[in-house]
């Protein structure tokens, strides 16, 4: 695999929709990112390299995917889904497309470019 596309397609029919519907979020709300695989899964960055300030991450596991934000901690969630993760990052798991709530997620993802853009 060498794109996030590929990535995608190689998903099982559980959750490759779920990943098709959060990757065309993430490239809806943030144009100025550049998504491309990185370690192993799609990440969306406003370096010019993978991984040079990135903002996010798209993660297939067995039965669900991750939406992860580099500094999710630092964004405000009056909905609690978010998860704290290692260092600054927060994540959510979604296990079906109903998962995705498309402002809430815009409302994040817009949060966590300006924290990057500061």
């Amino acid at each position: 695999m060498t794109t996030v596309s590929d990535y995608v397609s190689a998903l099982p029919s559980p959750l490759r929709p779920i990943a098709e519907q959060v990757c065309s979020l993430i490239d809806d709300t943030l144009p100025e990112t550049t998504g491309a695989l990185w370690h192993g899964h799609p990440t969306w960055s406003l370096g010019e390299r993978p991984g040079r300030k990135p903002v996010c991450l798209v993660k297939a596991h067995s039965s669900s995917v991750t939406f992860g934000l580099w500094r999710g901690q630092e964004v405000a969630d009056p909905s609690h889904r978010l998860h704290a993760g290692a260092r600054t990052m927060a994540s959510v798991k979604l296990v079906d497309v109903s998962d995705i709530d498309r402002a809430l997620f815009t409302d994040w993802l817009r949060q966590a470019v300006a924290r990057e853009t500061r």
